[in-house]
């Protein structure tokens, strides 16, 4: 139970597990609760912003007020849909908005949880300086170990000069006094570059994994990709800015492919590079999802799937799990699921869980790519 001076809270975390130990909030969410319940610091008609809710655990909490939830996570802000129906709230006054948009109200309090990759985090301090209002509170928490040095360096290039409070159950606030005359820059993001023995321009949103160039697992993976003319359906699923779609399109011209991910930056930055490298007649689908829901009890005949062994900064195998019986049920019977992941994660495991027949197409020192059939 989430015990706040806002009131005591269930929040779950998605993907549902039963008897999961993991919790949906942090030290960090309570210390600035706390913070915010002393000495009225909010008032009744406050209109917040908060960035980077993981669970929606502060929504949940500052639900009585104009709350706004900016993130580039769909499971995010399903959790704090989830979370608001099983504390039965009204979400009336609480408006979701994804990464790519533009947050256009004048927010008085503005809370940033700090996200995992600074690129994302300098991309939102940029995008935040165009509507702050005169007084604006703006409190950045996050646990201590996840808060280095450059996040105050940002603050100041970006904002103004920043406060710091003591150090609570490991995690910190920063308090930024604007400064007015510190010019809007403007912003870097989306990045690209040219994937390699290709004429492919790969769009790069700030929050998308490996934005500078072709990480090394991907391209151990292009290299041994299924090549077959008789399959009609792809998914890249993850996708990431979606070089193994784009390469398995190029191979085989006649497929159709979904690209699917949760972050609203990577579909952004896949949908780009494919319209980039095919242009607009050719065939294909770009959806924020968390997996594959919409795909169950289907006919796909191969998914390509890099999964993620960490959500946020908690690793563990649940997100690969789900994506394992996601794709399970979306693919036509001998359909195959095609992954990628660290030796050590033994990946394999899992899938024979699941599969009639799991095989090593190929493996390195560091990555194994393991065919799994339906």
């Amino acid at each position: 139970m989430f015990a706040t001076a806002f009131g005591e809270y269930d929040i779950k975390r998605l993907p549902v597990r039963q008897n999961d130990l993991l919790q949906g909030w942090n030290a960090a969410d309570e210390y600035v609760l706390d913070y915010l319940a002393s000495d009225n610091k909010l008032s009744s008609k406050e209109k917040i912003l908060i960035c980077n809710d993981s669970f929606g655990a502060l929504a949940v909490a500052l639900h009585q007020y104009q709350v706004s939830s900016w993130s580039d996570s769909f499971i995010s802000h399903q959790a704090t849909l989830l979370n608001y129906k099983s504390n039965e709230l009204d979400t009336d006054h609480l408006q979701l908005i994804d990464s790519i948009s533009q947050p256009d109200n004048h927010f008085s309090t503005i809370i940033i949880k700090v996200p995992k990759t600074l690129a994302f985090f300098e991309y939102q301090l940029i995008q935040l300086r165009l509507n702050l209002i005169q007084d604006c509170q703006i409190i950045v928490i996050g646990m201590v170990k996840n808060m280095p040095s450059k996040i105050w360096k940002l603050l100041e290039q970006h904002l103004g000069d920043t406060r710091t409070s003591l150090a609570k159950k490991k995690s910190r606030m920063i308090f930024v006094d604007v400064d007015k005359d510190i010019a809007a820059s403007v912003n870097p993001y989306p990045t690209s570059f040219q994937l390699e023995e290709t004429d492919f321009t790969i769009i790069n949103h700030a929050n998308v994994f490996s934005r500078e160039s072709l990480d090394i697992g991907s391209r151990f993976f292009i290299q041994h990709l299924p090549v077959n003319k008789q399959v009609k359906t792809v998914i890249d699923l993850g996708c990431g800015n979606g070089v193994l779609g784009l390469s398995i399109a190029k191979a085989m011209p006649e497929a159709t492919l979904y690209f699917i991910d949760e972050s609203y930056m990577a579909v952004d930055s896949a949908k780009q590079s494919f319209h980039l490298a095919f242009g607009e007649q050719r065939k294909a689908f770009f959806q924020v999802n968390d997996g594959l829901d919409d795909f169950k009890q289907s006919d796909i005949d191969l998914i390509l799937c890099n999964p993620p062994f960490h959500q946020q900064n908690v690793i563990g195998d649940a997100v690969a799990r789900q994506m394992f019986l996601q794709s399970k049920n979306a693919l036509a019977e001998n359909g195959e699921l095609w992954v990628i992941g660290n030796r050590h994660l033994g990946y394999h495991k899992l899938l024979k869980q699941y599969f009639k027949q799991v095989d090593i197409v190929a493996s390195n020192k560091k990555f194994v790519i393991l065919k799994a059939v339906n």
